[in-house]
């Protein structure tokens, strides 16, 4: 006879399998995300006090042509209307034209946003770079001078208008020193022997061959990312500092130190590593912040990024750019989100 345990191997199998419960959830979770964004922009843009009708044909325009404008624009439907065709059309990748650039939104898109994705991620890169050593040795050194001298600097990046501080580095190693390039991405003469097959400048001309474009476009790079990873860097190390002093003031630091481990083995093997979770998060917020706040950075470099490509479009009351350009951020910031969690799964074991 049987027991009950071994009657059948599938009596303990739970179904549907967790696996797909959770690929399911995220799933969801995405999708109502996305949905209750496109929602919001799209509610914002249409009860905004600016005719887009106006904004198309001119404020000259005959009554006969501003209808026809208006029927096409489908705005004689009701807001529920409006946005279900608004979302239809998303789902095929075709947010409508942009009144600036007469060309559609998705191009635009595809053209300015890897100028953003290349400036943020050197920025973010050179923020845990410095930040996360000057954040561990802030945490170490406690109430020495280095400590001091490190929340100063978190201060000052953290408090320091971004605008102000990209005009004074134009200014000393672009006008006087002349160091460094002033505004823009490249130099005009460059502009078209790279093929754009990425749009990251640095990656087509090193995969090209185009070495000349490509030191051209990393000077160009250098000075705005300095100035848009000030902030990257004073956030990073100032939270790290955070972490490693709560983690220092824990049981098992001291009872490492006790059986005799090395210093730096307490530090980075144990107490680092306890906190490369939380650290993770902050890096994943500052980087999706970095995407959707480097508008000022780029206006004061002329850098054709998808921050300034947004702002100079809402001015023109360009909403369907503005919508476009707000939708792909924030699929940026569910993306690197959901990629956060899934590297502080892999780092850490417990939160399985």
């Amino acid at each position: 006879m049987s027991s009950p345990s071994s009657s059948g191997g599938s009596g303990n199998r739970s179904f549907p399998p967790p696996i797909l419960l959770k690929i399911f959830n995220i799933i969801f979770t995405l999708v109502l995300t996305l949905l209750g964004l496109t929602a919001v922009t799209f509610i914002i843009g249409r009860v905004m006090p600016v005719d887009p009708v106006v904004a198309i044909v001119g404020d000259r325009a005959s009554k006969e042509v501003y209808d026809a404008m208006f029927l096409e624009l489908g705005l004689d439907k009701s807001i529920l209307e409006q946005y279900f065709i608004f979302l239809k059309k998303t789902l095929h990748g075709d947010f409508g034209k942009s009144i600036g650039t007469a060309r559609p939104v998705l191009d635009d898109l595809l053209h300015f946003f890897p100028a953003t994705l290349e400036l943020a991620t050197i920025a973010t890169f050179l923020g845990i770079l410095f930040g996360v050593p000057m954040g561990v040795i802030a945490a170490v050194k406690q109430g020495k001078w280095i400590d001091h001298v490190v929340r100063v600097i978190g201060l000052f990046g953290y408090s320091v208008p971004i605008f102000w501080l990209a005009l004074v580095g134009l200014l000393v190693f672009y006008a006087r020193l002349e160091w460094l390039p002033g505004p823009g991405r490249i130099e005009v003469y460059y502009d078209g022997i790279v093929d754009p097959i990425t749009g990251v400048i640095l990656i087509d001309s090193a995969w090209q061959g185009e070495w000349e474009v490509f030191e051209n476009a990393f000077s160009h790079l250098i000075l705005p990312s300095l100035m848009l990873a000030t902030f990257a860097l004073a956030y990073i190390a100032r939270m790290t500092r955070s972490f490693m002093l709560d983690q220092l003031s824990q049981e098992y630091v001291l009872t490492a130190r006790v059986k005799g481990l090395s210093e730096l083995s307490v530090i980075w093997r144990h107490a680092f590593r306890n906190v490369l979770v939380q650290l993770i998060t902050i890096i994943g917020l500052t980087y999706a912040s970095l995407l959707e706040g480097s508008v000022l950075t780029e206006t004061v470099f002329s850098w054709p990024g998808i921050g300034q490509y947004i702002t100079s479009s809402l001015f023109n009351a360009d909403m369907n750019a503005v919508i476009g350009g707000t939708v792909v951020v924030g699929i940026c910031f569910v993306g690197i989100n959901m990629i956060s969690d899934f590297l502080y799964k892999m780092v850490d074991p417990r939160t399985r």
